[in-house]
């Protein structure tokens, strides 16, 4: 098994530490939580590749925890294998539905346990290949959509959801310019009410957070913006 970032969260200290014993002998880097919320807390401070996760936390059960997971950008891409003691097959379903990758019931083997995770890296791997292939690359600017990521020279920059929706609508169409309006249809929607000058707004923070790569967005003035073409 190829050596990954796994992040055990589980109540029960006999089974975390069993959990911890065996991944670290696996050779993997290990981290491990007790309830969801510190859980959570450590998910999105170190991004693992995957988490184990318990059904029946306290406090924040993981049912819970594996929605948050799912719906925040920052751990979206994160794989989740779930454990639990439920019979009832609709907490499985109901979890594989939020984007859990498997689910292995209690009690487990844990050799078992290991082959269903080493999928779920092996499977994990060949999305983030994909991924990799899908992004936006120009010059010191990388955009990954499907994980919501941008980074430039090397370094994560956080967007709003509009920020980062026009600055890959705008990536993906080099040296062509587009009007406020345009932008505004073809880019936003009918997410919200928006005004051409509120594109205005978007493009100075857009600005303001690229950096020494500001220039990368373009003004054509009394037409409106473009992604600059790179020199070659």
């Amino acid at each position: 098994m190829s050596k990954r970032k796994i992040l055990v969260i589980e109540d029960e200290p006999d089974i975390r530490e069993l959990l911890v014993h065996h991944l670290h002998r696996e050779g993997h880097r290990v981290l491990a939580a007790g309830d969801g919320f510190s859980g959570l807390e450590k998910a999105r401070k170190e991004n693992p590749d995957v988490v184990l996760l318990d059904l029946m936390l306290p406090g924040m059960d993981g049912i819970e925890v594996c929605r948050r997971l799912k719906a925040d950008p920052v751990t979206r891409g994160v794989s989740v294998v779930m454990l639990t003691a439920k019979a009832e097959e609709t907490d499985v379903v109901l979890g594989l539905g939020l984007g859990a990758d498997d689910y292995v019931p209690k009690p487990f083997r844990v050799k078992e346990l290991m082959a269903r995770l080493q999928a779920v890296l092996r499977r994990g791997a060949i999305v983030s290949e994909e991924a990799a292939a899908d992004a936006i690359v120009r010059g010191r600017i990388v955009i990954d959509p499907s994980r919501h990521q941008v980074r430039v020279d090397g370094v994560d920059v956080l967007f709003t959801a509009t920020e980062f929706r026009l600055l890959a609508f705008l990536a993906q169409h080099p040296g062509r310019v587009f009007s406020r309006d345009q932008l505004i249809n073809r880019v936003l929607g009918h997410m919200a009410i928006v005004t051409p000058r509120n594109i205005d707004v978007h493009v100075r923070a857009l600005r303001a957070k690229l950096g020494e790569e500001r220039e990368a967005i373009e003004t054509v003035r009394g037409v409106g913006y473009r992604f600059r073409v790179e020199e070659r």
